[in-house]
């Protein structure tokens, strides 16, 4: 199109064709339309996506898990540790969000374009991260299985992996996958406030105790905001917005908007599954959370709904825990680029991706943790190396800001977010042990 222009400018057409010349600029000016209109539809597209890939992301099998154990364990005073997630979530995510569009780059190339080195570092603890999440994603696909079908949940672990690589191989498999989600996810929206209306539970104590609670337990908080914001979750919004081409920060209100969605949308979902576990257990149900086939969270729908209950609770939790298998490993794989720029797309992100799920697999199969533990450490695990990366980044936020394409970063961004770094490092060193005690490490 624009060649064609240049060799016909309008201010040299020929005074005897004006017809022609006249066709030619509608055509020209239907085709800027058309690629206008899909360029926004791209644009669009990408910008749901961001927000629905946090949105999931957040809510995986893992929390599922963490949050029917520890509400289990805990009753009402567990209503702390998911105020403070969301708190600490809207802080980091904001900034993350802003810092990552308005560079245009990538957290690990921005990392280093502030500190030499440290996207490597960055990129070295998602991808650890990651695999952590990512065994317990396949955990959770196990555990999904064994409530549907009554299959053990390793050949449950095993079969959902599979399929996850044939998946990511065969995009037309892909395409099927991504709407039975959308679809279970809704489901599991709808039966979750189900249950959670049902199961009539202790509203008014519950929010009592979201702010004053009677006791607090740091690897709690740390386990369930690793769960929902740490490792490749942290990022994996903000690298999907950037296909959206609306990057700089001009774009930073949409960006900051984009965001906020994203978290209400997952924090409202985190007090509902609270407040629906919550009524079971204070109705007086013990779930169980010890054995090898524990899965407190499909026990509590299934005092609940019964029977039935406990199908489609894990039919949703199946769906969940594959769809989170695929996001982890691609999105951790990404991250690989920052050491050959050979993994930045094709075939070789692909078979990365699949190795990535193949050691995932592998030590899920060595591993002789019960599923539902395994999915409660790895999000401590998270929480755990969280605070590292959100340092790298408030540093960029005081003292870089040209990196961010502006001179000065809003102050009240880098006061909330330099708050939730100092939480979330204290949380952890507070952790360390109760964390790794769930896997038999120390004590």
């Amino acid at each position: 199109m624009t060649t064609r222009q240049s060799e016909t400018p309008m201010s040299h057409a020929p005074e005897s064709q004006p017809p022609e010349s006249s066709s030619s600029d509608a055509t020209a000016s239907g085709r800027a339309n058309a690629s206008s209109e899909i360029g926004s539809k791209i644009s669009r597209s990408a910008i749901v996506g961001a927000i629905f890939l946090m949105a999931t992301s957040a809510i995986g099998p893992g929390f599922i898990t963490q949050t029917a154990t520890f509400t289990a364990q805990m009753g009402a005073a567990f209503a702390f540790a998911i105020f403070a997630s969301i708190l600490i979530d809207i802080a980091i995510q904001l900034n993350i969000w802003r810092m990552v569009t308005s560079s245009g780059k990538r957290a690990a190339q921005l990392a280093s374009s502030a500190v030499p080195g440290s996207g490597i570092l960055l990129s070295v603890l998602i991808v650890i991260g990651g695999l952590a999440f990512n065994i317990g994603n396949i955990a959770g696909g196990g555990l999904g299985l064994n409530a549907l079908l009554g299959i053990d949940p390793k050949l449950g672990g095993l079969l959902t992996g599979v399929l996850a690589i044939g998946i990511f191989l065969f995009k037309r498999a892909g395409k099927v996958v991504d709407t039975v989600v959308l679809v279970l996810g809704i489901g599991m929206i709808i039966l979750t406030c189900i249950v959670a209306i049902v199961s009539n539970p202790p509203v008014g104590e519950a929010l009592r105790q979201s702010i004053a609670p009677d006791t607090i337990n740091f690897a709690t908080v740390t386990t369930i905001v690793g769960g929902t914001v740490g490792g490749y979750i942290t990022y994996s919004g903000a690298h999907r917005y950037l296909d959206s081409g609306k990057t700089g920060p001009e774009n930073a209100g949409s960006v900051m908007r984009s965001a906020l969605s994203g978290i209400i949308v997952t924090g409202v979902m985190r007090y509902v599954l609270f407040l629906a576990i919550l009524g079971v257990v204070a109705s007086g149900v013990a779930l169980d959370l010890d054995s090898s086939v524990a899965n407190p969270a499909g026990q509590a729908f299934a005092a609940v709904l019964g029977d039935a209950g406990m199908r489609i609770f894990g039919a949703i939790f199946w769906a969940a825990a594959l769809s989170s298998v695929i996001g982890a490993a691609y999105t951790s794989a990404t991250f690989l680029s920052a050491f050959s720029t050979r993994l930045k797309g094709g075939w070789p992100l692909q078979l990365a991706t699949v190795a990535f799920i193949v050691v995932s697999l592998i030590v899920y199969l060595a591993l002789g943790t019960a599923p539902a533990t395994l999915l409660v450490f790895v999000g401590g695990f998270n929480g755990l190396i969280l605070p590292i990366g959100l340092t790298i980044f408030m540093y960029i936020g005081w003292f870089r800001p040209r990196l961010l394409r502006t001179d000065s970063y809003p102050k009240w961004l880098l006061i909330i977010g330099t708050a939730a770094t100092l939480v979330t490092w204290y949380t952890a060193t507070q952790s360390v042990g109760p964390i790794f005690a769930m896997i038999g490490i120390g004590g």
